[in-house]
């Protein structure tokens, strides 16, 4: 029986209950594993239970932030210990220099073959298989003597890094909407946290021991993170149990090429990151050369300012869960376009300019990619990993243009230009996203519509269906897989 319009709004509008219902009666069975891979036990308390859906408390929140930070500092750890390896495996500058290479062409590698798994098998037993190996393969790099080796460990942990990958689209599920932005900030702070403070591990650790140490200590806390996810990780089903792995991967390049929110997204999230990366990477020139002329330890600590954005970021992600997230968006490109103003008008001269950029641009991009992360999620619970991965592939060109055309400005125009040219970018990103209006519906390419309201409590309260008529689940396949969990963008049916 095919709901009316106003069953499906009040459908699209329940919490991860509902979305946890609807992965229930899709499945054939009414039993479910209490094993993990047909051997270990899964803790009762952690089993799936369709009518006693999972808490997801700040407990939990927390442990996939920390699984984030430690998993992903995998692809960070050897970029200050180059001229180490150089001296330990007695190879050039020129051979060394491949190692970062090689583990971030794993890492995109991972993305686009492994990440997607997420929407077709269970999550709990892919995380813990993807932290075991990712473990097991540190083991190699911490005690190999042959560089060869080292070089295809590298690439190997770069490809099965993509655990906080999974446990994004994860949190988006299980955590309650009027928390869904909360919940994907405390995940990606863990995961902005482990890029910065793996460098500065690994050169502390290093300076005082040896390099092999890093890794010895990557084992540990990774063994830290396989025992939590085993004590801690909910079970939860998988979502397409009629699609195949090959279908998974076509239907994430469909994705990418005909939803015009995820374009969109996409875009912006190039620019976004192209500046980012930029302006860090730039920084060590413009702080290491006249006025300033820092020494490289107090060019570091100006990533402790980073940081301190880092964590201000979960309190960004409780002021977005009480806006519609394209204002949330608007807002933190906002942030990022005033503190990128603040660089280009003073950066050179001043070095207070340079700290209120560094804590703004920290918490504009942070708080942009949690806002457009909670969009582009809510137009398929069910394809939750293949639309992160789409975004995280976006990630990945804009950091890979800002290291490269970043320096090439500064190194040949200053830093005033280059500055200039990440504001204009700033501002590309703000006229792409007013192409499409904060409640267009999902196939819409450009223009507004649904007018402007920004609470996004009003919304909900709009979309509720009126009294009497009850809350309606949607049993047909192929509208479950579509069905939006997100107020704001995407709430209407799915025309196609």
């Amino acid at each position: 029986m095919s709901p009316s319009s106003t069953e499906k709004l009040g459908a699209h509008c329940e919490s991860t209950e509902t979305a946890v219902e609807n992965v229930a009666t899709s499945a054939e069975d009414s039993s479910w594993p209490t094993k993990d891979f047909g051997l270990i036990p899964i803790p009762k308390r952690l089993q799936y239970n369709p009518m006693e859906p999972f808490h997801f408390g700040i407990l939990l929140n927390a442990s996939f932030g920390f699984a984030s930070t430690f998993t992903v500092a995998n692809l960070y750890y050897c970029q200050p210990l180059l001229i180490e390896f150089s001296k330990s495996f007695d190879v050039t500058y020129e051979e060394v220099s491949r190692i970062p290479t090689l583990i971030q062409a794993g890492y995109l590698v991972g993305l686009v073959l492994i990440s997607p798994l997420g929407d077709l098998v269970r999550r709990r037993q892919l995380v813990l298989l993807l932290v075991a190996t990712s473990t097991a393969f540190t083991i190699g790099l911490a005690v190999t003597n042959i560089f060869r080796v080292f070089e295809v460990l590298s690439f190997l942990t770069g490809v099965v890094t993509v655990t906080p990958q999974i446990l994004m689209p994860l949190a988006a599920d299980l955590a309650p909407p009027e928390r869904r932005a909360s919940a994907l900030s405390v995940v990606l702070s863990g995961l902005m946290l482990g890029i910065l403070i793996a460098r500065v591990l690994a050169g502390v650790i290093a300076n005082f021991t040896t390099w092999r140490v890093v890794y010895y200590m990557s084992i540990g806390v990774q063994l830290l993170v396989l025992i939590g996810a085993y004590l801690m990780l909910p079970d939860y089903p998988s979502k397409n149990r009629d699609m195949t792995y090959f279908q998974i991967l076509f239907s994430m390049a469909k994705y990418a090429v005909t939803e015009p929110l995820v374009i969109q997204m996409a875009i912006i999230n190039i620019a976004s990151n192209a500046c980012f990366t930029s302006f860090w990477v730039t920084l060590t020139f413009l702080l290491g050369g006249p006025p300033y002329d820092y020494s490289t330890l107090i060019i570091g600590l100006f990533g402790l300012v980073g940081m301190l954005g880092v964590l201000v970021g979960p309190f960004a992600g409780r002021l977005i869960d009480r806006l519609v997230p394209w204002y949330a968006t608007l807002v933190a490109t906002g942030v990022l376009l005033v503190s990128q103003a603040v660089q280009t008008a003073a950066g050179g001269i001043n070095v207070a300019a340079v700290i209120i950029a560094c804590f703004g641009l920290d918490v504009g991009r942070q708080s942009q990619q949690v806002s457009m992360t909670a969009r582009v999620l809510s137009i398929s619970p069910a394809a939750g990993a293949r639309l992160n991965a789409i975004l995280i592939l976006s990630v990945f060109i804009g950091q890979v243009m800002g290291t490269s055309v970043g320096t090439q400005v500064f190194v040949q125009h200053g830093w005033r230009a280059c500055s200039i040219l990440m504001l204009a970018l700033h501002a590309f990103e703000i006229l792409v996203l007013l192409l499409r209006g904060p409640h267009c519906s999902r196939k819409r390419w450009f223009g507004y519509e649904g007018g402007f309201e920004a609470r996004r409590r009003v919304i909900l309260e709009r979309e509720k269906p009126p009294s009497g008529e009850g809350k309606t689940v949607d049993h047909d396949p192929e509208a479950q897989k579509e069905a939006p969990i997100q107020s704001g963008e995407g709430l209407q049916s799915d025309p196609s």
